[in-house]
């Protein structure tokens, strides 16, 4: 190692520069051309951001030599202490760094012996720089979808008069979403909601809205509603991006906003049907619509078929009382036609009762003396024909065949004995005589070939 008298090194390199040597050249180099108190203004394009421990560390290449096979690179670090408020300053503005964004940096150059590498300390962002960006970004955007007819192609669409069933595309719990339900289910009317979740901010938001304004717009519904609460514009960044605006202006469906802004309308509402500074807002708005609706198709409609049904029981009591009155003289003209001619007929009927009397009289007069002798004829006819029955009657009678020498057989109940097959040796049977009974006892049953007992 060369010492400062200059002595020969053992290899013979008396200018060697030892590595201490070397680095206290490189950072006596870098102080002097950019002193501590320097703050040094940096343009460059973030190609990697981390940020989780708490320090964000960036790693900044030349936008216009990014495309190089090894563009060059600075190491940016943001300390805790800074990077902290460095956030909120950018939440507040609704802004967010992320890989391919173009910055312009101040900071300090600092070098790094342990590592003999330079890192540039982060101390502020030029954020005018940002939102000019931003800005231009959005118009871009805006010009584009112009371009393509999409930035009226959902204020096209008509909106239906009886709105009832809507797609909510929102973060259930949030104070956006109760704010939105509470107005509908205040109204009274029954509106049909169907809620597609989502996520309203964040990174993976512009991508999740997107897909849940498609899937909303794929559904039964009247009416696509989109709604977010306050809050900044890093917040809201979300209803910004291109995705979200494309996916509104691409629904078949209306697609009406509700976004609780503290600026600028967003490009979400710009290319929606209908947009509205509060979820609150827009469902009051969908509540006012169906109740003028209802009073103009409903009620109104309702009044005049009131009126109108009074106005027709009027001109039908009306049409009544004068059929009445046309019923009343038409009967009563009937009436004294009929008594007219009641009165020609009985007239009539007195002029003929006496003839028709006397006539019914001799007609009576010559039945009545028929009369006794046809009696007579039925009487004697009867009578004889009463004779005839009582000799049969007497012929058939039993105690006269008994007198003729006929007997009745009968067992110990009485039962008539008719054949054989009713009695049995040792049967007790009764006969009956023209003068009395006599009880006996079979002894012995046979059949004769004539089937008579003997």
């Amino acid at each position: 190692m060369a010492k400062d008298t200059g002595e020969l090194q053992e290899d013979g390199h008396p200018d060697a520069l030892s590595i201490t040597q070397l680095l206290n050249e490189v950072e006596g180099t870098i102080a002097r051309a950019f002193p501590r108190s320097r703050h040094i203004w940096v343009r460059g394009e973030i190609q990697t951001l981390n940020d989780r421990t708490g320090h964000c560390y960036i790693d900044l290449v030349d936008p216009e030599a990014r495309h190089d096979r090894q563009p060059p690179m600075l190491k940016v670090v943001a300390w805790r202490t800074t990077w902290g408020p460095m956030q909120a300053l950018l939440r507040r503005e609704g802004l967010a760094l992320e890989p391919g964004m173009v910055v312009v940096l101040r900071g300090k150059l600092e070098f790094y012996r342990p590592r003999s590498s330079i890192s540039f300390v982060l101390d502020q962002i030029d954020v005018t720089a940002l939102l000019g960006r931003l800005a231009a970004e959005r118009a871009a955007l805006l010009r584009a979808l112009a371009a393509e007819g999409l930035l009226e192609a959902n204020r096209r669409l008509a909106v239906p008069a009886v709105t009832q069933r809507l797609a909510l595309v929102a973060s259930p719990g949030t104070e956006g979403y109760h704010d939105f339900l509470g107005q509908l289910e205040r109204s009274g009317f029954a509106f049909d909601v169907s809620l597609v979740r989502t996520r309203v901010q964040g990174d993976s938001a512009p991508v999740a809205l997107a897909r849940g304004i498609a899937r909303a717009a794929r559904s039964a519904c009247d009416l696509v509603v989109i709604v977010r609460g306050g809050g900044s514009k890093a917040d809201l960044v979300a209803f910004d991006a291109e995705p979200v605006a494309r996916a509104i202006a691409g629904s078949p469906v209306p697609v009406w906003t509700g976004i609780g802004h503290t600026g600028d309308e967003s490009v979400a509402d710009m290319v929606a049907n209908r947009s509205f500074v509060t979820p609150t807002e827009c469902g009051r708005e969908l509540v006012a619509r169906l109740a003028g609706w209802w009073d103009d198709e409903v009620v109104r409609q309702a009044e005049l078929v009131v009126r109108r049904a009074v106005e027709v029981l009027g001109e039908a009591e009306t049409g009544d009382a004068a059929a009445r009155t046309r019923l009343v003289g038409a009967a009563r003209r009937q009436l004294d036609g009929h008594g007219e001619r009641l009165g020609v007929r009985l007239g009539a009927v007195a002029a003929l009762a006496p003839a028709a009397v006397s006539s019914s009289r001799e007609s009576l007069a010559g039945r009545a003396g028929r009369l006794p002798v046809i009696a007579d004829r039925h009487v004697h006819g009867a009578v004889e024909r009463l004779d005839g029955f009582r000799r049969l009657l007497a012929a058939y009678d039993v105690e006269r065949q008994l007198e003729r020498g006929y007997t009745i057989t009968t067992d110990a109940d009485g039962r008539t004995v008719r054949t054989v097959a009713d009695l049995s040796p040792g049967t007790e049977i009764v006969t009956r005589l023209a003068d009395g009974r006599a009880r006996s006892v079979v002894a012995e049953v046979s059949a004769t070939d004539g089937g008579g007992a003997s």
